[in-house]
């Protein structure tokens, strides 16, 4: 394992981070938890990861079908555990697909994300549970 990410503090609670390949991004938290709320918290980008990672699978493997995909979009909801750790403890995926889709392809796809493809899925998956729903416009 030679790959490295690093974060530089940013003053108050706010972070700079770089990943490996070079790309940069912020955290920072609420202004009640003492941030300046100027960006995502980490927790909030493993959820965007995660939102990520399965759409990136999703349309890859409807690329590979043929699937005339239009467009897509994936939002979140979540709950958090109570106590420290306070890690996801149930997430539920809403994808709104748009185009001239083969629903068993599209239902397809998403079982394919979630149980062999999406990095992020199983790791979250470790400790929330992870539930989704679908609609094809078109």
């Amino acid at each position: 394992m030679n790959k490295t990410m690093t974060t530089t503090w940013d003053g108050g609670l706010r972070f700079v981070h770089t990943s490996a390949t070079g790309h940069e991004l912020i955290t920072d938290v609420p202004t009640e938890s003492g941030g300046t709320d100027t960006a995502p918290t980490p927790l909030e980008l493993v959820l965007l990861g995660l939102i990520g990672c399965t759409g990136v699978d999703v349309t890859a493997i409807l690329t590979k079908m043929k699937e005339p995909l239009e467009g897509l979009e994936i939002s979140a909801d979540f709950e958090r555990a109570e106590k420290h750790p306070r890690v996801y403890t149930r997430i539920h995926l809403r994808y709104n697909f748009r185009g001239k889709l083969d629903e068993k392809k599209v239902q397809r796809a998403i079982a394919l994300s979630e149980t062999k493809y999406c990095s992020v899925s199983a790791m979250v998956g470790q400790t929330a549970k992870i539930t989704h729903e679908y609609t094809i416009e078109g």
